[in-house]
This record gives C-alpha cells, structure tokens and sequence, in this order.
C-alpha cells in the first residue's frame, strides 16, 4: 500500500512541478493535502471529513515533521 502511495506522489510531483514552481512550493501542501484525502478513501479505519481538514492534516504533518529534522540535526551537531 505504501508504494502505491508513494508511486503515485512521485508521478503527481512530476506532473505538478510547473505549479509548483509558479505558487513557489506552496501547491505541494495541496498535494499533500489530495494524498490524505485519498488515503482516508482507501484505509479503513481511516477517516477525513473533506478537503480542508485533509489539508490542516497535511500541514500538521509538515510540521511535526520539520520539527523532528530540525531536532535530529540539531542533535547531530552538538
């Protein structure tokens, strides 16, 4: 299941790069945002009322996962 997802991210990167180019990286919290919407139609159990909570998920995630990078780093160098 994961590289399903993770093949289909990849080919809608690629697809989407002059987007993404022109709103400056922004439209890839959009992608983000369609990838948890999808899983939620996919993973049972998994449940995500519409398109804007899917993409406040997308961003939460991309926080918490800056902040772990920012940490692991930070911890690397000391």
């Amino acid at each position: 299941m994961f590289l399903i997802f993770r093949w289909v991210m990849n080919a809608l990167v690629v697809l989407t790069l002059p987007i993404n180019l022109l709103t400056l990286g922004l439209f890839s919290f959009v992608l983000n945002g369609l990838m948890v919407w999808f899983a939620s139609t996919i993973v049972k159990g998994f449940s995500v009322a519409g398109f804007v909570p899917a993409l406040l998920a997308a961003l939460i995630i991309w926080f918490i996962n800056s902040l772990t990078h920012w940490l692991v780093e930070r911890a690397k160098h000391s």
